[in-house]
C-alpha cells in the first residue's frame, strides 16, 4: 500500500521511516542473515542539512534525492562463501488480522521469487560503445590546489584540525550500467559492493571499503579509514609502501585524530565504559590503494535506536573533517557544488534492528546519461596541495576505469597495455580477492 506523509521543510525525513519500523514487532527465527527485510538504499551527504547548520551556499547541480530508500519484504540471499541461495519472504500480520492469509501471501511471494531466479535468462550481449570521451573534473587542477591552500588557512587560524575536500569527475556513458558494476567488481572488489537502479533515474554502482556505522545484536561499530598510498607493482614495492605509510607522521596524526572522532561518535550512543578501539592502525589493501584502518565499538544504550546511531556518526569524519560541523561549513564554502550521494551512506535498516551502512565512496553515480565519480583528500596543516590532488586522482581511478572498461566492452577487461601492467594488476587483483574472502569468512 502507498502511504504519503507531508513534513515541514526542515523536518528529518527519516523520522517517518523510524516511526514505521518501530511499529513493527519482528519475530526472530534462527539461521537468518543480518538483513531480513526493511529499508535499503542511500542517504546522501546533503541529508546532514537536517541535522546541522552547515549553510546553503553551493549549487545543487545533480538534483538527486537527499534520501532514497526502498522497503524490501521479499529477498533473494546469496551466500558467496557456501554458494547457497535462500528466498526469504516476510509475513505481516496486523492486530486481529488473518494469520493464515499472511502466511499464504508470504509463501506465494517466496515461490514466485524462486521461479524467477530459475527461469532462463535472456542473452546479454557485450556492448562496445566507447566514444573516446574523457572524464572531466568540476574544477581545474589549479583550482583544487587553491582550495587545499584555502583549507589550510582555516587550519592555521584554528578553526579546524582537518577538512576533506573533493572534486567530481564526469563523462557521458552509453554502456549498460550493470556492465559498469561488473567491471568495477572485477577491478576493485571491496567489502561493500552495490548496484542500485532507482526509479528516480539515479543508478549507484559502488565498491566502498569503509563502514560508516553498524549495529548488530546491540553492538555499535565504526571503522575509520585515513591514510593512503597507491599499491605497489610488486610484492616488494607494496611492502615498502605499506611500511612508509605506517611510518608517516602526518598520516598517523591524521588517523589518530579521526579515531578519536569515531570514539566520540560511538560514545554518544553507547553505554558508559563500553567504547573500545578493537583494532588500531592496521593496513588494508585494495586494487589501486592501501589505507590505514582502525575499528571502534561500543554497546548501544537501551534507549537508543539504529537511527540514533546514524545521526551520531553521519557523515563520517573521514569524509568531512574535525571538528565535524565547522569542517562541513568550510566544505560548503570551498566546494563549488553540493555533494549529492558522495560522502553519505548506503546500506540498510533491518526489521530485526540491525543497521549496516557503508560510506558512499569509490562509487559511480549515473544520471541522465552522465557518469560521475567523486573523490577527496583529508587536508591537515602540513598537506601538500599537489599530493592531495594526486590522491583524489588515485582514489577515483577504479570508478573511472570501470566506466571506461564498460564502454569499450567487458571482453577488454583483461587486456592490459604492457607486461609490467599485467604482472602488477594480476598480483593486486589476486591479493585483494583473497583478502575480501578472508574478511567475509571472519565476519559472517
Amino acid at each position: 500500500a502507498t502511504r504519503t506523509e507531508t513534513l515541514p521543510d526542515d523536518a528529518d525525513p527519516l523520522y517517518v521511516l523510524e516511526r514505521y519500523l518501530n511499529s513493527i514487532h519482528y519475530v526472530a527465527l534462527p539461521d537468518l542473515p543480518r538483513f531480513v527485510g526493511g529499508a535499503v538504499g542511500y542517504i546522501g551527504y546533503d541529508w546532514v542539512r537536517f541535522l546541522e547548520p552547515i549553510g546553503d551556499d553551493t549549487e545543487d547541480d545533480l538534483e538527486v534525492d537527499d534520501v532514497h530508500l526502498l522497503f524490501a519484504d521479499t529477498l533473494a540471499i546469496f551466500d558467496h562463501v557456501r554458494h547457497r541461495l535462500k528466498a526469504l519472504a516476510n509475513a505481516f500480520v496486523i492486530p486481529g488480522g488473518d494469520i493464515d492469509a499472511a502466511y499464504d501471501d508470504a509463501t506465494a511471494r517466496a515461490d514466485g521469487l524462486l521461479a524467477t531466479l530459475v527461469a532462463p535468462l535472456s542473452t546479454h550481449l557485450i556492448s562496445h560503445s566507447d566514444t573516446g570521451e574523457a572524464f572531466r573534473s568540476n574544477m581545474t587542477p589549479d583550482t583544487y590546489r587553491e582550495m587545499v591552500l584555502a583549507g589550510k588557512e582555516y587550519i592555521v587560524a584554528g578553526d579546524i584540525f582537518q577538512v576533506v575536500l573533493a572534486q567530481r569527475f564526469s563523462r557521458p556513458v552509453h554502456a549498460d550500467s550493470f556492465d559498469v558494476y561488473r567491471a568495477l567488481r572485477s577491478l576493485n572488489p571491496s567489502p561493500y559492493m552495490y548496484y542500485l537502479a532507482l526509479d528516480s533515474g539515479v543508478t549507484l554502482v559502488g565498491a566502498s571499503p569503509e563502514i560508516l556505522c553498524t549495529v548488530e545484536d546491540g553492538t555499535v561499530t565504526v571503522r575509520p579509514i585515513a591514510g593512503t598510498r597507491p599499491r605497489g607493482r610488486s610484492p616488494v614495492e607494496d611492502a615498502r609502501l605499506a611500511d612508509e605509510l605506517l611510518a608517516d607522521e602526518k598520516e598517523r596524526a591524521e588517523h589518530i585524530m579521526l579515531v578519536d572522532l569515531g570514539r566520540n561518535d560511538v560514545g554518544r550512543v553507547s553505554q558508559y565504559g563500553t567504547v573500545h578501539v578493537d583494532e588500531l592502525m592496521v593496513i588494508e589493501k585494495y586494487s589501486h590503494v592501501m589505507h590505514i584502518v582502525s575499528n571502534v565499538s561500543g554497546k548501544l544504550l537501551p534507549e537508543k535506536t539504529p537511527f540514533d546511531v546514524l545521526r551520531a556518526t553521519f557523515p563520517a569524519g573521514t569524509l568531512s573533517g574535525a571538528p565535524k560541523v565547522r569542517a562541513m561549513q568550510i566544505i560548503e564554502e570551498l566546494e563549488p557544488t553540493r555533494r549529492g550521494t558522495y560522502g553519505g551512506a548506503i546500506g540498510y535498516f533491518s526489521l530485526n534492528g540491525n543497521l549496516d551502512a557503508a560510506i558512499t565512496i569509490r562509487t559511480v553515480l549515473i544520471k541522465d546519461g552522465i557518469a560521475h565519480v567523486q573523490a577527496g583528500g583529508g587536508i591537515v596543516a602540513d598537506s601538500d596541495p599537489q599530493a592531495e590532488y594526486m590522491e583524489t586522482i588515485k582514489k577515483s581511478e577504479a570508478g573511472r576505469r570501470a566506466v571506461e572498461v564498460a564502454e569499450r566492452g567487458l571482453d577488454t577487461l583483461f587486456q592490459p597495455a604492457s607486461i609490467t601492467e599485467t604482472v602488477g594488476s594480476r598480483w593486486n587483483r589476486l591479493e585483494i580477492e583473497t583478502e575480501v574472502a578472508t574478511r567475509v569468512l571472519r565476519t559472517g
